[in-house]
């Protein structure tokens, strides 16, 4: 786990073309929203695969996080519109609360 987390810092840090954009907006409640959906589907899948609720909320979690980081790459092309860091946040905190909902859903 902390691999992967040491491994995408280092190849986001180094992106060349990012975007200048605000903390605020109609995309970020999009990335949010896709964020937060997609952890809590992650979760149940991996709850089909007979992961425990722990285990199911990572998956989830990392699951929506990796998509959010792979869109970001994809933004970051030089046609793209930029590796947003802002964007990024949002997709992490909407699989943090995603995974969160999830998880209280469990008890």
């Amino acid at each position: 786990m902390r691999i992967l987390i040491l491994g995408c810092i280092c190849l986001c840090s180094g992106c060349a073309h990012t975007a200048n954009d605000s903390w605020t907006g109609k995309d970020k409640a999009e990335h949010f929203i896709a964020s937060a959906a997609l952890a809590a589907a992650g979760s149940k899948f991996a709850q089909h695969q007979h992961l425990n609720t722990r285990q199911s909320a990572t998956y989830g979690l990392m699951f929506s996080v990796s998509l959010g980081a792979a869109k970001e790459g994809w933004d970051s092309r030089p046609s793209g519109s930029g590796w947003s860091w802002k964007d990024f946040s949002w997709d992490i905190a909407g699989a943090a609360t995603g995974m969160a909902l999830w998880n209280l859903s469990q008890h």
